[in-house]
């Protein structure tokens, strides 16, 4: 049996590796199913189009908006990037903790069309892998739908939005493959005391994209990828759940009522799949 080892879609140092988008944004389609969410091409470019809108990538600095402001001719570094997504119309954004990283730190953040907002970061929790962003003039974004539920059928099909490094906007159709994962997981000074487990190709720079259900409610935030003990992709990936980003929003913001809804559930009761798809350890057996 092969050791499986969980490595953390971190960012690292990547100044001078951005460019500003514009325009319109195009996905590349990547699916671990047969077709994209069993769904027909329509209906896969329907909900990309709706759920697109929520998705943004951001570059985080290592100094605030006020050092940034009051800065002469010297550039802040950049140290992070990653993906997240909108959280409600008062420019509050959800992102992983190891993107945002540092309380106060500055944020670019790209939206649909091309369009950069500043902002910094607002709150982060570690034990969670969770950073709260705010953004000045959040016009023209529209927040997530959460589920109403938060155990999602095991084999039923989800997608996620996020940015490889180098590459372009990427959509991942794949599946559930456990609501659990059964154990925790640290890297650095962030962790989660679980998550779901995801069949998705997710890659570095993915880390803060939005997980969506097939009706293209959100249901989740990917944080991490499983790899075995080579490093070779397993072409699975953790997500906290959305009653823990509840947990966390409702704590920092004036949530909405499906957020609040949502607060003190928990996907511990969530029917289990075959013993084979809880969790890489023993899928790889």
């Amino acid at each position: 049996m092969k050791r499986i080892f969980l490595a953390a879609i971190a960012a690292s140092a990547l100044t001078g590796c951005f460019q500003t988008e514009s325009g319109p944004r195009n996905f590349d389609i990547s699916t671990v199913t047969a077709t994209p969410a069993n769904a027909a091409p329509e209906v896969t470019q329907k909900l990309l189009s709706n759920a697109s809108s929520s998705y943004v990538t951001m570059v985080v600095y290592e100094a605030s908006l006020r050092e940034l402001q009051s800065a002469d001719d010297k550039d802040p570094e950049a140290v992070t990037s990653g993906s997240g997504f909108v959280l409600d119309n008062q420019g509050h954004i959800l992102t992983a903790g190891h993107v945002g990283v540092s309380k106060g730190w500055y944020v670019n953040v790209t939206g649909p069309k091309g369009r950069v907002f500043r902002g910094n970061v607002l709150s982060i929790r570690h034990g969670t892998d969770m950073a709260l962003i705010k953004i000045t003039d959040p016009s023209g974004l529209t927040p997530v739908v959460p589920v109403a539920d938060p155990c999602l059928p095991v084999g039923g099909g989800i997608f996620s939005l996020g940015k490889p490094r180098q590459r372009t906007h990427t959509a991942r159709f794949g599946t559930v493959a456990a609501m659990s994962f059964g154990r925790p997981v640290k890297y650095r000074s962030f962790g989660y005391n679980d998550a779901m487990v995801l069949r998705l190709q997710t890659r570095k720079g993915e880390s803060g994209g939005p997980v969506f259900d097939n009706g293209g409610r959100l249901a989740g935030m990917v944080v991490s990828t499983l790899s075995d003990g080579t490093g070779r992709h397993l072409d699975l990936a953790h997500a906290v759940t959305s009653p823990m980003i509840a947990d966390f929003v409702c704590s920092q913001t004036k949530c909405s009522s499906a957020w609040r809804a949502l607060r003190g559930k928990s996907t511990s009761s969530c029917p289990r799949g075959p013993k084979t798809a809880s969790t890489g350890k023993r899928k790889a057996g």
